[in-house]
């Protein structure tokens, strides 16, 4: 059996590449488990600066594998609870890791496949990228993507994606934001990799402070969002002042 994640790395860039081709990547229990040790080894590894997250073959990631749900039923309700806890640890630990992830999509990200991008810090969209939420036509609710897709999108916006399927392609995601980049499909990974090229490149204690900064002021009241701005700046200077 082939793995179902696969790692690489470019200097100090760590690409983590899901490997389902054939089922479009589609996050099963191994796949979901794999990504979730592959995000933290990356996170420890003193080696690693940045990484690069993205899929085999001709999609990013098309989200849960339904197959895989016909076991999971209120029978088994241990096996429901600890499918929902690795889902939700995952979907949440691109945001959480000390370095910046990028990442690198073309064809579709669906689902938790959308989820996956919306929490990376920047997306490189190819231009056969489709993002969407399609749980509902399943009988199916996007319930632990959906924190993400509202703080994404405009209220509107996000329930017209969850409520009736819409898939936006890659010149929406450019015009609304969520795409930094979008390029002739094929080349995303390269353009991925250059991003985190560059991040590599900046004093890792102070991407780490940025990043973690950027992430926790986002949603606290101004004042708050201030002082906490004030404590990363008290703390960096004492970074130059060692002479790093």
């Amino acid at each position: 059996m082939p793995e179902p994640l696969l790692t690489e790395d470019h200097g100090a860039v760590r690409v983590l590449r899901m490997n389902r081709p054939d089922k479009l990547n589609a996050l099963n229990t191994e796949l979901t488990a794999a990504l979730l040790a592959g995000l933290r080894a990356a996170d420890a590894d003193p080696a690693v600066r940045a990484v690069v997250l993205t899929g085999a073959g001709r999609a990013f990631c098309a989200g849960a594998d339904v197959k895989e749900f016909a076991l999971l039923t209120p029978a088994d309700q241990d096996a429901v609870t600890r499918r929902a806890e690795l889902t939700m640890r995952t979907q949440m630990l691109p945001q959480r890791l000390t370095k910046p992830v990028v990442a690198a999509v073309r064809g579709h990200a669906m689902g938790g496949g959308a989820g996956l991008v919306l929490g990376c810090d920047m997306v490189v969209a190819a231009a056969d990228t489709r993002l969407g939420y399609p749980e509902l036509r399943h009988s199916l609710v996007p319930a632990i993507v959906m924190t993400g897709l509202q703080r994404h999108f405009g209220r509107k916006l996000a329930f017209e994606l969850v409520s009736t399927g819409r898939v936006l392609d890659a010149a929406e995601l450019d015009r609304l934001g969520i795409a930094n980049r979008v390029v002739e499909t094929g080349t995303e990974l390269a353009a991925a990799l250059e991003i985190a090229a560059g991040w590599a490149e900046v004093d890792p204690r102070a991407m780490t402070a940025a990043k973690g900064l950027f992430h926790r002021v986002a949603d606290l009241p101004f004042e708050e969002a201030m002082r906490a701005g004030g404590d990363v700046n008290t703390i960096m200077r004492g970074f130059r002042e060692a002479g790093a």
